[in-house]
């Protein structure tokens, strides 16, 4: 069970103003979703961690998934859900952040996105999601870098206690029973770049600037194309995963 304190940081999590920020990267984490998706039609989908609703919202509006289903352990997320009022949304719960309150394989699908670098014990909610849907989509940040244990403070300031390279998120699935069917690591979009630029850092607008963000993510992209997939994932800002379940099982000795 998720600890008061955690519960407590995250309750007034969705209060602030940013609704325009959380909009911008949920269209980007939809798209995703969508993209490694292409190969399966769900029709009952569940987002564990679905915070202020944003993602369901594309995914609403893009016609994936006939019923769509939300879990968030902060209620001002579970409210913001609600204020929504999307029509394929059938149902909104707070839960605490490890017992999932359905009962076993009662969604095609179920969507973790941007969830599993917060959760202490990732292996216990794994083994819920394993439980309740025969597919599962989960997305991380690409977080790790050479030197990251020099800079703690700033991730654990966004609660990111866990760190991934699409290496090790493929090994921890696949070690939980998990097959990996689609994968694909992502940049971040300019036009979201450019937003935290010049409103979150509040930095003065010029050509230069501008100039800049989207000739350093055309040339990444480009190098990535040109030199394969260990160069792409080096410069990848994140990593979306569909899995389903498989007969392999952990086995400790």
């Amino acid at each position: 069970m998720l600890s008061d304190d955690v519960k407590s940081a995250y309750n007034d999590f969705y209060t602030k103003d940013d609704s325009e920020w959380r909009m911008l990267g949920a269209k980007a984490k939809a798209a995703n979703i969508v993209e490694v998706c292409k190969g399966i039609q769900p029709l009952k989908v569940l987002e564990v961690g679905a915070g202020d609703g944003s993602i369901l919202h594309f995914l609403n509006d893009w016609d994936f998934g006939k019923e769509l289903y939300a879990l968030e352990i902060a209620d001002t997320g579970v409210e913001r859900i609600r204020e929504r009022k999307l029509s394929r949304l059938v149902e909104v719960k707070s839960f605490d952040g490890y017992e999932i309150p359905y009962g076993d394989d009662s969604f095609d699908l179920v969507i973790l996105a941007h969830v599993l670098e917060h959760v202490e014990h990732e292996r216990i909610l794994i083994r819920e999601l394993k439980r309740i849907a025969k597919n599962i989509v989960i997305e991380v940040p690409l977080d790790y870098r050479f030197g990251v244990d020099k800079r703690m403070k700033h991730f654990l300031d966004y609660g990111h206690i866990n760190m991934y390279t699409p290496t090790s998120l493929r090994f921890l699935l696949q070690s939980e029973g998990l097959q990996v069917i689609s994968g694909r690591v992502s940049m971040t979009p300019p036009a979201t770049t450019k937003f935290n630029e010049f409103v979150n850092k509040k930095t003065p607008k010029s050509f230069s600037v501008i100039l800049k963000i989207e000739m350093e993510y055309r040339i990444k992209k480009l190098i990535g194309n040109l030199m394969g997939r260990k160069k792409e994932e080096q410069f990848a800002n994140a990593y979306t995963v569909l899995t389903q379940k498989s007969n392999q099982t952990l086995q400790i000795f």
